[in-house]
């Protein structure tokens, strides 16, 4: 297990009693923080190997929160938040969120989702390291992706999303496909998801028509990625 720690960040003292508690008891060391102000100072101090991150916060919300860190960082975010609206969910996993839990929640659930994020990421990077193309290169061991040697900020699932179906040239995947490998199981989310994603990768990939690759609808199916 990796010593870096996880950091929990909620402004109420209780959830983080509780889930500091229960991480424990797995062996995960804890890093906490009760506003967001304070959780970008522990990033920076503790290098989290994921971040447990409260939407409805003082002095700084946890999606301004989550912007900053994708700005910069590609670490793992679950996002904690009393909001059960589907346009916050959407709006949380545009912004680089992994996963997302409506409270009240159980503190068992809480663990089992770190642990599944923790083991997607670590399966997806040990089983790819690199993929490459003419004028696309995916490093999935330090999450970058260069187009023409220009690196593009992308979020963690969006290279995810990009690697698995660019690990599968011409295969087809539905939207349901995605949902699971890239968000997981556990993932409860409609598929408008995945278009949303593909469409803002399509965006910052800037697609040239001389490249021999390409991401293709397939229209009362899903995505591809295409190489011709």
């Amino acid at each position: 297990m990796s010593n870096k720690p996880i950091l929990l960040v909620d402004d109420d003292p209780h959830v983080l009693e509780v889930l500091s508690l229960y991480l424990k008891k797995e062996e995960y060391p804890v890093v906490l923080a009760d506003n967001g102000m304070e959780a970008l100072e522990k990033i920076e101090e503790a290098d989290p190997r994921l971040i447990v991150l409260d939407v409805m916060m003082p002095q700084m919300d946890g999606i301004e929160v989550c912007r900053k860190i994708r700005a910069v960082k590609s670490t793992p975010i679950i996002m904690l938040t009393a909001k059960s609206e589907d346009i916050d969910k959407i709006l949380g996993l545009e912004l680089g969120a992994d996963d997302y839990i409506t409270k009240p929640f159980n503190p068992r659930e809480v663990v089992a989702r770190i642990k599944a994020v923790l083991r997607r990421t670590s399966d997806t990077n040990r089983n790819i390291k690199t993929l490459s193309f003419p004028n696309l290169e995916i490093n999935l061991a330090e999450y970058r992706v260069k187009v023409k040697n220009q690196v593009v900020p992308l979020t963690p699932k969006e290279i995810e999303l990009l690697a698995l179906m660019a690990s599968h040239p011409n295969m087809v995947f539905t939207r349901e496909n995605l949902l699971e490998n890239v968000w997981g199981y556990d993932y409860i989310g409609e598929t408008r998801t995945v278009d949303t994603h593909v469409k803002r990768l399509r965006r910052k990939l800037m697609v040239a028509p001389h490249n021999p690759w390409d991401i293709k609808t397939i229209w009362g199916v899903g995505y591809k990625f295409e190489v011709k």
